[in-house]
């Protein structure tokens, strides 16, 4: 399924992260405190709409990593191409707050 967002929205997969120690002792996101999520845009509004219609294509492009805060976006469930659930966050550009290089 292909979703394309509306305003200054990006739809992002979110990466899973997953704390190994040393010992191999797994530290679920859980325990790890406030630290904010990475993701992968899979894509990006027009703009025209919101807090100061920015067009987030001028910043984000499909593929780039990104930071978010843990509770920003909507969750949402997509058929991927193989059919299998697959969830997406939607944000606000405001709430994306820095892409990785």
């Amino acid at each position: 399924m292909k979703i394309e967002p509306l305003g200054d929205r990006v739809v992002v997969h979110p990466l899973e992260q997953e704390l190994v120690t040393a010992s191999g002792i797994v530290i679920p996101d859980t325990a790890s405190g406030e630290k904010p999520s990475q993701g992968v845009v899979l894509a990006v509004g027009k703009g025209g709409v919101g807090k100061d219609c920015a067009n987030p294509s001028e910043f984000l492009k499909v593929g780039d990593t990104v930071l978010f805060g843990k509770y920003a976006g909507d969750d949402v469930k997509l058929k991927g191409k193989d059919g299998k659930d697959v969830e997406v966050k939607i944000l606000h550009l405001d709430s994306v707050l820095g892409r990785v290089s």
